[in-house]
């Protein structure tokens, strides 16, 4: 793009923000993104099943981005909404490019999975067999199999005049069963697949010449459709053809009225199995009268229809890799512990002596664990407060903090309940700290909590000291392991202030904005982007003094127009400005007189990008925050965030030149945006560099001294 087309009457950041060629579109942003996480499948340095993962990953992401993000678009188009986004994109031409760059996408996944994968898994001793292709004698013992298991939870809807088009549910994977009907002629029913009852991939374990090591699978509508008579006995069952329907999942509370906002979120998380129908998937093999039949009864527009002939639904490959050979997958390796961290009974001494530095998950995360287990057994300890965002399953940090309130410790635990996918799961272990006697809070009207952070406060001798846990990522032990996060530990008094007075906010009332150390997002409220866009300014001003300023920002998505703004002049001013954004970035580098000092990067590999860095050179005073927000509107304007500028000058060093320089080398995952949006590999040069495989090899080295 021409840096003389953009309108430029004036300096302001204002006129930037006016001026939609400078921004991308998020949503087409984030297809980009969700494009490099296929990519992954197609990459032969992960192992095998890695692969099949990356591509149930794609689904997945894709399922929850038509869900929530073009099911948004469609009540817009629906309701006549006029308000665009800073790219200024209608919400009709949004789906539709949505639409032009999503179709030959999903082509590409389904010949990953029939050309490239399915092949190699058979090489690799692991079948997906056809029930057609099983030998009579195999395909005898699936149909007794069916009977014993599948058959008796499988009901039959049949629709007619007497039978009403039967409610599809959310996801759920269903054939459309044509009958032949020897008075009435053709009929039509609709058979439900009991996913998360019965597993999508059935194995079979009488294989006549199956190997030791070998698996033999079955796909459940396979083997459903391949026994159909027996659900309707004595019909002639013509074809029956897999179809799934997504529903709009993204409902919202209308807090200032509900009396119970746990209630009120457990009624509310039901509209995800009932919501409006905003898209249809149907085999490439359907006819198209069914297709149009399932279409205007679920009064879809043809542009929400797709026909695949991959599997329908195929986050449900993440299955295969709970097979049992850990050769087809990636190495394991032993997290680091810092040293003074391993003893748990020791764990308020070592950090009492100095700031520790965690980076998830080349460290362990069972330092976090026992700083919250040993605050709940430490005599000592009087207080414990804690967020809670998304937790997980059998989370030992919940256990910990059951066993404080049982020991007699104060504790306090803001669960957000409103954490998207997590609701429920939040909701179950609200309810059991409650029974426990913990304190919770269920989050601010209006406002998601989305900081993470811990304080433990402490009797020692004559004086109360608080010991504080601040991180990028969620109390969860099981996504620790898989996310890259960064978390501090530290005593320093002016951090535990902060953290006490964010908590008096945020289970009382308050109307502080300004904090010793803390930058927070507050709601409207909140200094976050104010305080973030000062220092843009103060690297732009320290640059016309020195001549090197620097910016880095390592996010998971850059979409606010202001920091946009703000990050454009600097630029212009001559900063450096690197970003590495996993996912959604609407600046558009490389534009003459407009970006050209800024360079975008993303990397996807073997652990999900998830810290939150962000460096300014300031002229030699090197300042580096961490914490939960992501530059998003949603962050700075509808989140209570928090980004911590790191004090200890040991641990900012190890930040920059030990993690955040390291990814920014990286040649063999990080790819570059150009200004279309597109993302382009890297020359590898005589080193290649995976910074995540640095990582695991050096892991503990930004510990030393």
């Amino acid at each position: 793009m021409d840096g003389d087309a953009i309108r430029r009457d004036d300096t302001t950041d204002q006129v930037l923000i006016n001026t939609p060629k400078v921004f991308f579109n998020r949503e087409l942003s984030w297809i980009q993104f969700n494009r490099r996480v296929l990519e992954e499948a197609w990459e032969g340095d992960h192992p095998l099943l890695e692969r099949v993962k990356f591509l149930s990953i794609f689904s997945n992401n894709l399922d929850e981005f038509v869900m929530i993000r073009l099911s948004g678009l469609w009540r817009q188009v629906e309701s006549g909404a006029l308000e665009r986004p800073p790219d200024a994109l209608s919400p009709a031409e949004q789906i539709a490019g949505i639409r032009s760059e999503l179709l030959p996408l999903l082509e590409e996944a389904t010949e990953c999975w029939r050309e490239y994968l399915l092949p190699r898994l058979r090489e690799e001793g692991i079948f997906i067999h056809r029930m057609e292709d099983l030998s009579p004698e195999c395909r005898k013992n699936a149909r007794e199999r069916f009977m014993k298991e599948i058959f008796p939870i499988i009901t039959p809807m049949a629709f007619d005049i007497s039978h009403p088009f039967p409610f599809i549910s959310n996801l759920s994977l269903n054939l459309a069963v044509v009958i032949n009907h020897p008075q009435r002629g053709r009929l039509f029913s609709r058979v439900k697949v009991p996913r998360g009852i019965v597993k999508r991939f059935i194995r079979l374990v009488e294989m006549p010449d199956a190997g030791r090591r070998d698996y033999h699978f079955v796909m459940l509508e396979d083997l459903i459709a391949d026994n159909l008579d027996l659900l309707f006995p004595g019909m002639d069952v013509e074809a029956a053809y897999p179809f799934r329907v997504t529903r709009d999942a993204d409902f919202e509370i209308e807090e200032d009225e509900a009396s119970d906002l746990l209630t009120s979120i457990e009624e509310s998380v039901e509209h995800r199995r009932i919501g409006q129908p905003v898209r249809l998937e149907v085999d490439s093999s359907v006819p198209s009268w069914i297709r149009e039949m399932l279409g205007a009864k679920l009064h879809l527009h043809p542009n929400q229809v797709d026909t695949s002939t991959g599997p329908i639904g195929m986050a449900d490959l993440m299955e295969l890799t709970g097979i049992n050979r850990p050769e087809l997958k990636d190495p394991p390796f032993l997290p680091a512990t810092p040293p003074g961290l391993e003893n748990e009974k020791q764990i308020f001494a070592a950090i009492r002596q100095r700031d520790y530095l965690l980076y998830h998950p080349y460290d362990s995360f069972n330092p976090v664990v026992a700083f919250i287990r040993q605050a709940a057994r430490d005599p000592d300890v009087l207080a414990i407060k804690q967020t809670l965002y998304r937790v997980g399953t059998n989370s030992p940090i919940v256990e910990a903090l059951m066993e404080a309130r049982e020991r007699g410790k104060q504790v306090t635990v803001l669960v957000e309940l409103k954490a998207r996918f997590d609701e429920e799961n939040n909701i179950v272990w609200a309810r059991a700290l409650e029974r426990a006697g913990v304190h919770v809070v269920y989050g601010l009207v209006g406002l998601k909590v989305h900081a993470k952070l811990c304080m433990v406060i402490r009797r020692e001798g004559e004086r109360l000291v608080t010991y504080t846990h601040i991180g990028t990522g969620n109390y969860n032990a099981q996504t620790a392991r898989v996310y890259t996060d960064i978390g501090i530990f530290t005593t320093d008094p002016d951090v535990g202030s902060d953290a006490a007075d964010l908590f008096n906010a945020l289970t009382g009332y308050s109307a502080k904005r300004r904090y010793r150390t803390f930058l927070v997002s507050h709601g409207k409220d909140g200094l976050m982007r104010d305080d973030l866009i000062m220092r843009i300014n103060r690297e732009i001003q320290r640059h016309r003094e020195t001549g090197d300023g620097c910016i880095v920002f390592k996010c998971n998505a850059l979409v606010d127009p202001a920091c946009i703004a703000a990050l454009y002049r600097a630029s212009e001013e001559g900063v450096s400005i690197h970003l590495q954004v996993r996912g959604i970035c609407c600046l558009r580098p490389g534009i003459p007189g407009l970006s050209r000092n800024i360079t975008v990067s993303s990397i996807v590999g073997r652990f999900l990008e998830h810290t939150r860095i962000f460096y300014f050179r300031n002229g030699g005073e090197e300042d580096v925050l961490i914490g939960s927000a992501d530059l998003m509107p949603r962050n700075l304007d509808r989140r209570v965030e928090i980004l911590y500028p790191i004090r200890d000058a040991m641990i900012r060093q190890m930040l920059i030149e030990k993690i955040l320089w390291i990814h920014l080398k990286d040649t063999l995952k990080m790819r570059m945006m150009n200004d279309t949006g597109r993302y382009k590999r890297q020359e590898l040069g005589p080193e290649p560099l995976d910074s995540q495989g640095w990582m695991i090899t050096n892991r503990g080295i930004w510990h030393d001294a």
